[in-house]
């Protein structure tokens, strides 16, 4: 194939798709790529790709510079087709994010090598894995606030029974030992325990003695 037919043949494909020598020389850009990019083909022919689209990688550095030592312009032979998520900019100034993928054409004419790519726009896609990022951190300052919120909520304060209660479960003992121990009814002590609850906002046993511990009313 000839590199004129190639031309042609990427002016077929809705991806946006240009051609780049191994130093990043345009030489061609099909109508998809003057849509997305702004650049009419007669404007950038001849011009250097980094010039054109100041293209950066996710971590925000130059992803086109380095000539054949450009992660864009060299991988290993048996990984197939490589593609990269590029920010870059368009005529108008702004800064778009684009998927490319790249494909090796060498002209057995002349023995030139050229880089096809093939560029997706990923900008809506990019913003909405932002947002989602953003929403999921929010969330979990709430649940952290909430947590905190929690804990230092006022209460209402707990009688020596009722600490001595907590202070017990605490220490691994079990229901029918306090009672005995306290000299009490197995009701009577699942009334502490509703009242112990009811103080400390909490809904369980196990809970109240982790609410009572984090504000040291019990050792």
């Amino acid at each position: 194939m000839l590199e004129m037919e190639l031309f042609a043949l990427l002016e077929q494909t809705a991806d946006a798709a240009y051609t780049v020598t191994v130093d990043g020389e345009i030489c061609s850009w099909n109508a998809a790529a003057e849509r997305l990019f702004g650049y009419a083909a007669a404007d950038v022919l001849g011009r250097n790709i980094d010039d054109v689209l100041d293209a950066r990688d996710a971590l925000g550095t130059k992803a086109l510079a380095g000539g054949l030592e450009a992660s864009t312009r060299h991988w290993p032979a048996d990984t197939g087709i490589p593609n990269f998520d590029l920010e870059v900019s368009s005529r108008a100034g702004a800064r778009i994010w684009i998927n490319v993928s790249t494909i090796v054409f060498d002209n057995s004419r002349t023995s030139r090598r050229l880089f096809v790519r093939l560029a997706r726009d990923m900008t809506e896609h990019r913003r909405q894995q932002a947002l989602l990022t953003q929403m999921s951190g929010l969330a979990r300052q709430i649940v952290a606030l909430t947590d905190s919120a929690s804990d230092h909520a006022p209460t209402e304060a707990l009688s020596e029974q009722e600490r001595r209660i907590l202070s017990l479960f605490a220490h691994g003992s079990t229901a029918a030992s306090i009672a005995r121990k306290l000299k009490i009814s197995p009701q009577t002590l699942r009334n502490h325990l509703h009242h112990i609850n009811r103080k400390l906002r909490t809904h369980n046993r196990l809970a109240a003695v982790t609410h009572a511990q984090r504000r040291g009313l019990i050792d």
